[in-house]
Order: structure tokens, then sequence, then C-alpha cells
């Protein structure tokens, strides 16, 4: 909002957070409409495809203003020369951009680069601490003073502010100083965890990318499968395809507990249960 006017239109990636999972927020509160772009498999949105849904100036269509991405993207960084050539050509075109860096701690620390530099060619950046960072609670919004001057004026209308944010910054800044360098490790717990489920009969497409990890259970496994670990307070989704998210909060017993509870039940239950045909 603090960006754009009612009408005018955002481009983001059909399965970005800021479009998917944020209950049409856009379009209910800011009268903001979204364009949707397919990820490429990197997380990325094609150049091609950005550059072909961006709207002429014309009064039948709604103004593309602002071209939205996330870094990282379902666990995966995105590629630098990506960046860069992406708002070099939101710029070629008069667009603005933003980047919800709710895992941005991951990808530099994945990658060795700075924020400065990850966060480079951005208009406004948002960066989370309560997630990887473990901080209780608490993000920020980055960009010039004029544009942080408009979000703030958008946050006490929609019914924001805090006044004793004192306490909240504490934590934050806490996770600043000591936190970031652990994320490495729940980027190793997260490969440990993939290359244990990759070993386990029937689990495909098992994919880890810094603190997440993919993978399909055998259909015919998934809600028993989810009930024999809720049993042992272990708590997982029986989706089609899971997500597992590392964390600070997870240690490496943890993860070497759970593939044993994983494993334990492929060798003594999934090997006695009749399967469907």
């Amino acid at each position: 909002m603090a960006h754009c006017e009612r009408g005018d239109e955002f481009i983001a990636g059909q399965q970005s957070h800021i479009y998917k999972y944020e209950g049409g927020g856009a379009a209910v509160l800011a009268s903001l409409q979204p364009q949707p772009i397919d990820n490429a498999s990197d997380g990325t949105l094609p150049l091609e495809k950005v550059a072909d849904a961006i709207k002429r100036d014309d009064i039948h269509f709604a103004r593309t203003r602002l071209v939205a991405l996330e870094n990282t993207f379902q666990g995966k960084v995105l590629p630098q020369d990506y960046i860069e050539q992406v708002t070099a050509l939101a710029k070629e075109h008069g667009l603005l951009t933003h980047l919800d860096g709710a895992r941005l701690f991951n990808a530099a620390v994945a990658t060795g680069q700075s924020l400065e530099v990850l966060c480079r060619g951005f208009d406004s950046v948002s960066l989370c601490f309560s997630k990887g960072l473990g901080a209780p609670v608490g993000s920020v919004l980055v960009g010039s003073a004029s544009f942080i001057a408009r979000a703030r004026r958008w946050r006490k209308t929609l019914g924001g502010g805090m006044r004793q944010a004192g306490l909240l910054a504490a934590g934050c800044h806490y996770a600043l100083e000591h936190h970031v360098a652990g994320l490495a490790d729940d980027h190793h717990h997260a490969r440990l965890l993939a290359d244990g489920l990759l070993d386990l009969p029937g689990v495909e497409d098992v994919e880890c990318h810094t603190n997440m990890v993919f993978a399909c259970f055998p259909e015919a496994h998934r809600q028993a499968l989810a009930q024999y670990l809720h049993e042992r307070e272990i708590l997982m989704e029986p989706l089609p395809h899971t997500r597992f998210v590392t964390h600070r909060d997870v240690s490496e017993a943890d993860i070497r507990r759970v593939l044993a509870d994983i494993q334990r039940y492929f060798r003594d239950v999934a090997s006695t249960t009749p399967q469907r045909v």
C-alpha cells in the first residue's frame, strides 16, 4: 500500500507467500490487483514472463507498479545475477521492486553474501526475526525515508502500532547479534534429515534447500505414518508433498530421533500392512 494506489497491479509468483498465503489481503485491504506468474523451478520469475505481464499505459488496464520477489523461496536462494537482471528490468519499465526477505538471513548464511548485496536494487525489503533467528516476534520494513513515512501512516490506518516495543526490539537485537551464524546448523540438520529420508522405501521427490526439506511419502501410508509419529510426540501433516522446516529449537538429536521413528515405522509397521490394489 505504501508503493501502490487503488487499482494498481503488482507482479508476484503464483506460489509466493504475498500472493497465495495472505488471504487475499492486497485485494481486500488495498484494492490492488495481483498479477501472478508461475515460478520457475529455482524460484525465480522468468524475465520474459515478467516483461509480458507488464501492462502498457492504457485506461483499460490496471497500472503495473510493483514487482515482488521472495528470497529464500521454499528454501531456495534466488541467484544473485537474476536479482540484478529482474530489478534492472523493473526499473527500465518504471516499476518499483519489493523483496519479501522473511528468510533472507538463511540466504546470507548459505551464500556467504552480505544483506547489503542481497538487498541491492530493491526499493523496499521486509526482514523477519521470528523465523530462523528465533526472536519471540518481530519483522522490519526497510526502505527510503519517504517510503517508511508512507508505510507508517498506513500501519496506523490499519490499526497497527506498538508503544511498548522495547522488549520485543531487544529480542530482535539479541537475535541479530547471536543467532545468525546458527542458521548454518539448521541447514546442516535439514541436509541430515533429507539424506535419511532418501534411504526409505517409497519416499520420493526428496529435496533440501537451506533449512527446508520436501518429501513425498507413499499415499497408502501417509495417514498411518502421521498417526504413528503423533503417538510419539512428533507432528507431521499427512500431505502429498510434506514440508519439514528446521530451526534453532530443533537439535541434531531431534533430527536423528525423527528419522529413527520414521525408519521404525517403515520397518515394523508398513512392512506388515496390506497394500491396497
